[in-house]
């Protein structure tokens, strides 16, 4: 955590850690302001979290969550009333402390300080809302002052990053940049092993600023507003970018709040996810320390990112607790809230003899709503045609919660959106359906396929041949087959390397005799332990585009 001073009462910060709480009221803080809604980030922490930690230091907190570009006159109306009402010092904080920054400059102005003093001072404190002139005073940006690129991209995760380093080694000539806020990034698919205890946790982590592609500019904010129709965007802090040809690919946002009583209660009184960095490793030590009881693993509605992990944890939990000899002393049983057990139904015969092996009750139709940690209970919503409308009350010693996942907030808002909020593009060129130099991949656009990593890196290339055509009013299309790889970790040393496509179609990446895809292997647990990590950071997010190089076809645009 940085804290950046904006004057005798109030301070700034990034995303701040339950750890940091004990911290700030070392320094004299009585008052949080929270800015950041909930699931923005896979390393973010909670509001109810950061409540049940200050609450034990005696720190008020106050929760005025603003949506990335949409902060409202009345938003800051609320943040100074609290600031008035405070009795001490108080801390603000965001994703990077930018919205914060942003309320703090619209309630002064509203209070009726001149932009360039409220400018100043915070540039003091390290934040540029020069954007902001045009809203606070008659100033409006020349078309001169407007930072310009030929392709922007929205969002460095696995796409964003993989499609930067496409794009570069396709033709080096183009002014790239990527806008992405975070200060590090994640190889999401070692969270699996995490919870296993085969990885730490540090291993799927490393610094954003030494992935950025070389030769591409790094705009280290978020994204506030789209603009399709003049090809430009806004940032945090109202500033605009132009830009040629976009790329979207922010990931997905992860509802915690969408389940009633989860957010208090995740990390403690055996309520996990392996879907957050820092609860990975809670995951393996509720799973060394369950000796007997009751283990229930929840899958919430689709899409979701991996759609195997929900069962993955369930699969490496089960054969420890097998391996330790305690498994017939405790109760597994896997809420789904889908009607099959696996969406591509030629791998679901090798599944069954796993959840026979383990003994798994499967409660098919049945959607996690509502927690209580302290009490170790859950309920479930029953859905389905002619679902009875009473809950199920459910007793747990391990709750393993896989959150449902919506399209970030900024995108469900925007022109881009289609039905679902998710960016709305065609199936097999990923190019948006209204806006022609607009593209997306990864997790945040409606295609489809299976939200994978594997499908990112198979459509970085897509989307850089077909931007690059575009861009040059070329003739050739490449297409995007649906392709996504769910390697399903069955037991420590095998993994049933599920590899499919549009409709369901089996895509295997290797000879039948070298892996055979429907049936648990040691080569494919080889291969996802060892070689995938590497893949992903020396291969994908560089831009080598082994066994994926994209078919080309010759079309006109």
């Amino acid at each position: 955590m940085q804290i950046k001073t904006v004057n005798a009462l109030l301070s700034l910060s990034e995303q701040i850690l339950v750890s940091d709480v004990a911290l700030l009221a070392e320094q004299g803080i009585k008052t949080i302001i929270v800015n950041r809604p909930d699931g923005e980030g896979a390393d973010q922490v909670n509001v109810e979290e950061i409540m049940h930690a200050a609450k034990s230091v005696d720190i008020a907190v106050k929760y005025v969550p603003v949506t990335s570009g949409m902060v409202s006159d009345e938003q800051a109306i609320a943040f100074g009333a609290f600031l008035g009402e405070a009795e001490g010092k108080v801390h603000a904080y965001c994703r990077t402390g930018m919205r914060s920054a942003t309320l703090w400059a619209i309630h002064r102005a509203q209070a009726g300080d001149d932009f360039a003093s409220i400018a100043a001072i915070l540039s003091a404190a390290g934040y540029d809302v020069s954007g902001l002139a045009g809203r606070l005073t008659d100033f409006k940006a020349t078309e001169t002052q407007i930072p310009a690129y030929d392709v922007v991209i929205v969002g460095a995760g696995a796409g964003g990053l993989a499609a930067a380093a496409s794009i570069r080694k396709r033709d080096p000539r183009l002014t790239v940049a990527v806008i992405d806020p975070a200060e590090n990034h994640y190889y999401q698919p070692g969270w699996t092993l995490v919870g296993a205890g085969i990885f730490k946790p540090e291993k799927t982590k490393r610094d954003m600023a030494k992935l950025i592609p070389f030769g591409v500019s790094w705009i280290k904010t978020a994204v506030a507003l789209f603009e399709p129709e003049k090809n430009q965007l806004l940032l945090e802090g109202c500033r605009p970018v132009k830009y040629k040809q976009l790329v979207v690919a922010p990931g997905l946002k992860l509802d915690w709040s969408a389940i009633e009583g989860l957010g208090e209660t995740l990390g403690k009184n055996g309520v996990t996810s392996n879907y957050r960095y820092d609860l990975a490793p809670y995951t393996w030590e509720l799973v060394q320390g369950l000796k007997a009881g009751k283990a229930i693993f929840t899958q919430p509605p689709m899409p979701i990112k991996c759609a195997g992990a929900p069962q993955k944890v369930m699969y490496l939990s089960s054969d420890h607790w097998l391996s330790a000899g305690v498994l017939n002393k405790i109760d597994v049983e896997f809420c789904n809230t889908g009607p099959v057990l696996f969406g591509v139904k030629d791998y679901v015969p090798a599944l069954m003899e796993y959840i026979n092996k383990y003994g798994i009750t499967l409660s098919f139709q049945q959607q996690l709503v509502k927690v209580d940690g302290p009490n170790k209970k859950a309920w479930f919503k029953q859905v389905g045609e002619g679902a009875p409308s009473e809950l199920i009350e459910k007793s747990f010693d391990l709750l393993h919660v896989t959150p449902p996942q919506v399209a970030p907030d900024f995108i469900r808002v925007s022109p881009l959106a289609g039905a679902g909020g998710w960016v709305d593009v065609d199936q097999v060129t990923l190019q948006h359906k209204r806006f022609d130099n607009i593209w997306s991949l990864g997790d945040v656009m409606n295609a489809p396929n299976a939200k994978t990593a594997a499908a990112a890196r198979m459509q970085a290339p897509v989307v850089a041949h077909n931007l690059i055509n575009a861009l040059n009013k070329g003739q050739s299309q490449s297409h995007y087959n649906g392709y996504g790889s769910c390697p399903l970790t069955v037991e420590r040393g095998k993994i049933i390397l599920a590899e499919f496509g549009y409709g369901g179609k089996l895509l295997p990446s290797f000879p039948r005799w070298l892996n055979d895809g429907t049936k648990p292997t040691r080569a494919a647990w080889f291969m996802k332990e060892r070689l995938l990590p590497d893949i992903y950071w020396s291969l994908m997010l560089k831009g080598h585009e082994w066994m994926i190089k994209p078919s080309i076809k010759d079309t006109h645009w």
